[in-house]
C-alpha cells in the first residue's frame, strides 16, 4: 500500500517534526508513507481566501493520479474510530487500491474542486487544534490503523 499525505504550510516546531518522523519511520514495515508539503499561498486581502485556496487547490490536484483514492481532511466530513480507520484503509485494500492520498489544506481550509474530488471526507474531532497538529494526529492514526489491521497491540 502507498499512501501520501499532501499538505499545505511547513511544520516549524521541532517536536511536531520529530513526532512525524517518530511515526513515519514506525510505518515503513506497513506501507510506504510520503509526506508532500506545498507552500501555502500568501493571503494578503481577506476577500481573496477563495481565489488563494483556488490556486493551493491546483498544486494539490496537480500530484493526485485518477486512479488514487483521495481522503481530504474536512471539518464537515465523517468521523471514524481508530478501529473504522482501520476497516477502511483494510477495504480499500481488499478493493486493490494501490494508492491513499490524504489532504491536509491550510488554516483556511480546502478549494472546493479539492474537496469534490475527494471520496472521502474525515473530520479528525469536533474540537479545534492548531492547524500544524493535523500532521501529526494524522500519521499517528495511520499509524495505529496499522498495527489494529495486523492484530498487534498498540492500539490497546
Amino acid at each position: 500500500m502507498k499512501i501520501k499525505v499532501i499538505a499545505t504550510g511547513k511544520i516549524k516546531e521541532k517536536f511536531l517534526k520529530d513526532g512525524i518522523e517518530e511515526f513515519l519511520k514506525r510505518l515503513t514495515p506497513y506501507a510506504n508513507v510520503e509526506v508532500i508539503e506545498l507552500s501555502p499561498v500568501e493571503i494578503k486581502d481577506e476577500n481573496l481566501i477563495e481565489k488563494a485556496l483556488d490556486e493551493e487547490g491546483e498544486k494539490i490536484l496537480a500530484l493526485i493520479k485518477p486512479h488514487s483514492y483521495v481522503i481530504t481532511l474536512e471539518i464537515k466530513g465523517k468521523m471514524l474510530s481508530s478501529e473504522e480507520l482501520a476497516e477502511k484503509i483494510q477495504s480499500l485494500t481488499n478493493d486493490g487500491i494501490g494508492e491513499i492520498i490524504f489532504v491536509i489544506g491550510s488554516s483556511y481550509g480546502l478549494s472546493k474542486n479539492v474537496s469534490n474530488r475527494a471520496d472521502f471526507k474525515l473530520s479528525m474531532s469536533k474540537m479545534t487544534f492548531l492547524h500544524q497538529f493535523a500532521r501529526l494526529l494524522l500519521v499517528e492514526q495511520i499509524y495505529r490503523a496499522f498495527k489494529i489491521i495486523k492484530g498487534e497491540t498498540y492500539h490497546k
